[in-house]
């Protein structure tokens, strides 16, 4: 029996047990409270050795995970979305799409900059050099990426903060011209790194969004050329992000010395996030014998709830935003249907970190230093 066949048969009883999990829990009448999810749901993959000491990508279990690895990689360069590209294809190589979405391309690419750096063999830096390439190729002139390259006409050619795409391919590059793991890489294409994060941050200044003169928060798509805020799905609409923007705001305050348009820039979506603040309200999913899976998510009054926040919110309002697939907006969770209500996280914490955490300690290191 092969890997593949292994695990789908290991998860076969598991998925049984899933999909009968709701209809238990309403037979015992239970409330089950959302407590901070991850908004970021998408496959470990190769994400998950990357807190392997450097001794194991030297292994023959390493060479083996690699070469699973090698096999997803697109001619293009990058790696397909929603797959463990760490288990073997089965010999057969899969009908994909290069893209930078779900977290795809850069954790395969930190797997083998590792991994050449324990065995140097070239295989492993000739993919990396090819998977860099791709990425640098994919930066718009205006300094943002698409959801992949090429882009195509539809609304993966936005620049895309969704699900944080864009940042984490920041970070990646950033990485490459920083950290010794990476020294292999030629002098020529570190500079280009940096010359490539250099222009996503000026990017992510002048996408952000100003209401009455004053900036907030950012789009989750911005046009690629004019910079303005996109829709993508449907039920994707033009607003602000209370989740999308955190990542933004969270790499802008990791640049030392932060300048003072990069100053301007967070404190004005860290006042953006306290105003957006929604209160007395829990997210919960209740019994709800007639509908497809037992349950259903509503929204409850709760005057000791922490704040939460809203995945969209309509520019100039700041009223949330939710909405099925015919794309029309609406202002409580109650008034979308089913479909679209319990199947995609449209509140949530993610400031909450930021807020009480993240952003004092920022304040407390620099201060006024950068004024």
């Amino acid at each position: 029996m092969s890997i593949v066949d292994k695990r789908a048969a290991f998860l076969q009883p598991t998925a049984r047990i899933l999909s009968i999990a709701p209809r238990i829990v309403c037979a015992l009448g239970l409330v089950v409270i959302l407590t901070k999810p991850d908004p970021m749901l998408a496959v470990d993959g190769a994400r998950r050795y990357l807190k392997k000491p450097d001794t194991w990508f030297a292994s023959e279990e390493a060479k083996q995970v690699a070469g699973n690895i090698l096999s997803y990689q697109t001619e293009l360069g990058g790696w397909p979305k929603n797959r463990d590209t760490t288990l073997a294809s089965a010999g057969e190589r899969p009908d994909t799409q290069a893209t930078f979405d779900n977290g795809a391309t850069t954790d395969e690419l930190r797997f083998l900059a590792r991994i050449y750096a324990a065995t140097h063999e070239d295989r492993y830096r000739a993919a990396f050099v090819k998977g860099m390439d791709y990425i640098l190729r994919a930066q718009y002139p205006s300094g943002g990426w698409p959801q992949f390259f090429p882009p195509g006409r539809g609304y993966h050619r936005y620049i895309t903060f969704n699900d944080d795409a864009m940042v984490r391919l920041m970070e990646f590059l950033r990485e490459t011209y920083r950290q010794p793991t990476y020294d292999f890489v030629d002098a020529a294409r570190r500079a280009a790194a940096r010359q490539a994060f250099d222009r996503g941050i000026q990017c992510i200044l002048k996408c952000q969004i100003k209401v009455d003169g004053k900036l907030t928060g950012w789009c989750a798509q911005h046009d690629e050329k004019d910079l303005s805020p996109r829709p993508a799905r449907k039920y994707e609409l033009v607003s602000l992000s209370g989740s999308e923007s955190v990542a933004i705001v969270e790499l802008l305050m990791s640049l030392d010395p932060p300048t003072p348009a990069v100053r301007q820039a967070l404190e004005g979506a860290v006042a953006w996030f306290e105003v957006a603040e929604l209160h007395g309200i829990r997210v919960v999913v209740q019994r709800d014998e007639e509908s497809p899976t037992g349950k259903n998510k509503v929204v409850v009054k709760d005057p000791s709830a922490p704040p939460i926040w809203a995945r969209f919110y309509e520019i100039g309002t700041n009223r949330p935003i939710f909405s099925d697939r015919d794309g029309m907006p609406k202002h409580d969770l109650a008034e979308i249907g089913y479909e679209r209500r319990n199947g995609y996280s449209w509140l949530g914490y993610r400031p909450e970190r930021l807020l009480a955490k993240e952003y004092p300690a920022w304040k407390k290191k620099w201060g006024d230093k950068s004024k």
